[in-house]
């Protein structure tokens, strides 16, 4: 039998109150001198970063309808031909088309993955011109989107939903900094300048359910610093409690789903959890989810926190630049990569 299935929570409705629901327009709301409202948040952000490390984002002043254009897009992009989508298929800098089967969780330390994942995804990132700098030099990790001809409301609805997005996790960066007991300000000058950005538009088709070893997407946590979940009414996801027993989280219409990276655990000192959790789409039909991977720019040093080190508390990582982690990360999971060890 499956892990999710083998170890699910006995006692779904208290297992569900695990992951709180966290109104954040009081803190993004608020003028500069409003400190009340952005530290009742940031105490709320901060007992399920400790305690869970998922929450519920309310709150965040997304219409509806942006989201609702974009699950459209992901839908009509995957709807596309083979061929035509493999056109567009990812490149050295994960932006682009990723068929079924074509990553596996290999650097996960949660479930030793034995199947690649049973999903297809299109990645996008900034929306780069030709002209950008960093696209003319070629650095890692800032290349350009990859676009099918033709389709040029499912182009705009992903970009709107990618900027959008990336205004909620700018916002949310004062409250993190306040959860970590650091100034509010502490995060914004790691994600100035064109933050790592990963949009991430997935389908699990329906999947052979019989195979304990498959799984749309194997356990494990996210390489981010943190990733903002949206999900439409087709089950799948679950989350790994620290009780060790996997939770379905449900559907709260007006939210999203809220989890930590590694990232941000690396940040913390592991005073943050990057909780493990999974996909199993055994709905018999296909499910659809957009993944925001929202992390520092490629060139940040991540050090772990003066507020989550002391004398009995030193740091747990040697300070590494982002660049370096999230490539080896690509690297151990990516088949498409020139340096995936499989």
């Amino acid at each position: 039998m499956n892990i999710l299935k083998s170890l699910a929570v006995k006692d779904v409705e208290e297992a569900t109150r695990a992951i709180p629901v966290i109104d954040f327009s009081p803190a993004l709301g608020a003028g500069p001198g409003d400190t009340s409202a952005l530290e009742a948040v940031a105490h709320r952000v901060r007992h399920a970063s400790e305690t869970v490390g998922f929450f519920y984002l309310a709150g965040h002043g997304v219409p509806d309808e942006i989201v609702e254009r974009a699950f459209a897009a992901s839908r009509e992009l995957h709807a596309l031909p083979v061929d035509e989508k493999m056109r567009l298929r990812l490149n050295e800098n994960n932006i682009g088309y990723l068929p079924v089967n074509q990553s596996i969780q290999k650097a996960s330390t949660v479930h030793k993955a034995t199947r690649p994942n049973y999903n297809e995804s299109f990645f996008i990132s900034h929306d780069r011109a030709a002209d950008h700098p960093d696209v003319v030099a070629g650095t890692p990790l800032r290349g350009r989107n990859q676009w099918p001809d033709g389709h040029a409301d499912m182009r705009a609805a992903m970009v709107t939903y990618f900027k959008t997005l990336q205004a909620v996790g700018e916002g949310m960066l004062p409250v993190l900094a306040r959860a970590l007991g650091m100034p509010a300000g502490h995060f914004a000058p790691f994600f100035a300048g064109e933050a790592h950005v990963n949009l991430r538009f997935l389908h699990y088709p329906p999947q052979d359910v019989s195979d304990a070893e498959q799984f749309g997407q194997g356990p494990h946590t996210d390489n981010s610093f943190i990733t903002i979940l949206a999900r439409m009414d087709v089950p799948g996801l679950a989350v790994r409690l620290p009780s060790g027993e996997w939770l379905a989280p449900p559907l709260i219409p007006g939210t999203f789903l809220v989890n930590l990276g590694n990232m941000m655990k690396r940040w913390s000192n592991d005073r943050f959890l990057s909780t493990p959790h999974a996909v199993l789409n055994e709905s018999g039909t296909d499910r659809y989810s957009i993944a925001f991977f929202y992390s520092p720019v490629p060139a940040a040093v991540i050090e772990c926190l003066p507020s989550c080190v002391g004398p009995d508390d030193p740091p747990r990582y040697p300070p590494a630049v982002y660049r370096d982690l999230v490539l080896e990360f690509y690297n151990a999971n990516y088949f498409h990569r020139q340096g995936y060890v499989g």
